[in-house]
């Protein structure tokens, strides 16, 4: 049982960190970011959002308490990094693209998978 709190801890830090990072780059416009997003074809409008989602969700996950909003925060890591991939993978990029939010993706599913029990929705039978 200690084995698993360690590594949801390790996943969570290094999931928050990755969100965290791509979130603000998102929201502060760095050059990168945008050449990036624009090449996939997205309006640079949408990284605001996106930006402004990543940092919540940060914040979701991290909060003591409010398993339902972690919940959301998990399903929303997992749509925005599965569709990261779908998007480069249908604009055919290179495959070094994908590691990030592969990297993203997996993280997500064992944070959430290895979560404590104070951390997940009560369920009701």
């Amino acid at each position: 049982m200690k084995r698993n709190k360690i590594l949801y801890w390790i996943a969570t830090v290094w999931l928050a960190l990755g969100m965290l990072s791509t979130g603000i780059a998102q929201l502060l416009e760095v050059d990168e970011a945008v050449v990036n997003f624009m090449a996939l074809g997205y309006p640079k409008y949408l990284m605001s959002l996106l930006g402004a989602w990543k940092i919540l969700g940060v914040t979701a996950i991290l909060i003591p308490k409010q398993p339902l909003l972690k919940e959301w925060a998990y399903a929303g890591f997992f749509f925005l990094m599965s569709g990261a991939l779908f998007s480069h993978l249908a604009h055919e990029d290179d495959l070094s693209t994908l590691f990030g939010p592969s990297l993203l993706l997996v993280l997500t599913g064992l944070s959430w998978y290895l979560r404590p029990d104070s951390k997940k929705v009560n369920k009701r039978n």
